[in-house]
């Protein structure tokens, strides 16, 4: 066996024995309390049925798009997408990038520069904290979602300087103060990007638009691989912006543009997205079901959240390994988030809500998490 391999091998071990090894699962029919899918789009028949219309009404499109948009993958019906969709959410100009992760890793480290500053909140996407690293910039992290924290790193910026929150944050479910955030961040100059990954669907436009400060964000990221079904993500902000990461965002110069087929089905969800009231109210409805109806301890509490996403603090991995295994079995699919993908001690299970889960259903989740509590 050669050295690399008894490294891969050596460090696979290390992860095994410390109890935070991971491995791929296949799909499974357990009732869906796990998937990003919060409005029920990525199984929507209708928007199926759209994308197949939509697919037919083009047949001269092409299966792949045959490379990078500054090659040959551009077309007309890619750039009209783009706009349509800065439009939506109330902004000048927009720029389709294949994933969530590779938008903001493009926007980060093409924007900040040697001698700038990047000030993260301290539980931020992964993808956020990675193109903040491959930037020259300074990095900062502030304590989530605190606003003393965040001007006390403010005060020791340098150069251009962006702060980056997400709307809604993805392990905790909270929301972020961003009235207070924008308004500190306009106080020292500094440029605000959000990352909205998990705020649209909750909010039909999302946060940002939902509040009305887009003129007090420099940037946001817009995913479409959750509320709305289907991939991909989208940077909106100024036309000058969008400019500058065609030619500068090296995630976008260099991969190959997204398939005919991945945009029509965008296009699709936000024509969906237009008539989603039903689906949001029902979403909402779930979310307070769950909060008043789950008995909980100081031991193992509920995150605050208003979110789709709320989280039980179990404070070790096997704890929260065994509730939702019990869960599983149950027929309901909860997984465990453990660390090191959050803090050692803030292990929990992560239940997402949707809009299509029936009542049945969240009472027999909240059930199960009470029965499994009370026998502790």
């Amino acid at each position: 066996m050669t050295s690399a391999s008894e490294y891969l091998k050596k460090k696979l071990h290390e992860r095994k024995a410390a109890g935070i090894y991971r491995s791929l699962k296949p799909e499974n029919n357990l009732i869906d309390f796990c998937s990003n899918d919060y409005l029920g789009f990525a199984r929507s028949l209708v928007l199926k049925e759209h994308i197949k219309a939509e697919l037919n009404s083009n047949p001269l499109s092409l299966n792949g798009s045959t490379g990078s948009r500054l090659l040959s993958g551009n077309s007309r019906y890619a750039e009209d997408q783009e706009q349509e969709i800065a439009g939506f959410h109330g902004f000048e100009a927009g720029l389709l990038f294949n994933s969530g992760y590779d938008a903001n890793l493009g926007l980060l480290s093409s924007l900040a520069q040697r001698g700038d500053t990047i000030i993260l909140d301290e539980l931020i996407h992964a993808s956020a904290i990675d193109g903040a690293r491959l930037s020259y910039a300074n990095r900062y992290s502030f304590k989530h979602n605190d606003i003393e924290s965040l001007e006390t790193k403010l005060k020791a910026s340098k150069g251009n300087c962006y702060v980056v929150v997400e709307s809604i944050y993805s392990m905790d479910g909270d929301s972020a103060p961003l009235k207070d955030i924008a308004d500190m961040v306009k106080k020292y100059g500094a440029h605000l990007i959000v990352d909205e990954a998990h705020g649209v669907g909750l909010y039909k436009k999302g946060v940002v638009n939902e509040l009305g400060i887009q003129n007090q964000v420099f940037a946001t990221v817009v995913t479409f691989g959750k509320a709305l079904g289907c991939h991909g993500a989208v940077v909106l902000g100024s036309s000058l912006l969008k400019e500058y990461l065609v030619n500068f965002a090296r995630p976008f110069i260099y991969s190959t543009a997204p398939s005919f087929h991945h945009l029509a089905s965008i296009k699709m969800a936000y024509q969906l997205l237009n008539n989603v009231e039903e689906e949001i109210i029902a979403l909402r409805n779930n979310i307070a079901y769950l909060k008043n109806h789950i008995e909980l301890n100081a031991e193992w509490p509920l995150l605050k959240s208003d979110s789709a996403i709320q989280c039980i603090i179990l404070k070790n991995n096997d704890t929260a390994r065994l509730i939702a295994t019990t869960l599983q079995s149950a027929g309901l699919d909860v997984r465990p988030i453990l660390s090191p993908t959050v803090a050692a001690g803030t292990e929990r299970i992560r239940i997402c809500l949707h809009s299509f889960n029936t009542l049945n259903e969240l009472a027999l989740l909240c059930n199960t998490i009470n029965n499994f509590i009370n026998a502790r």
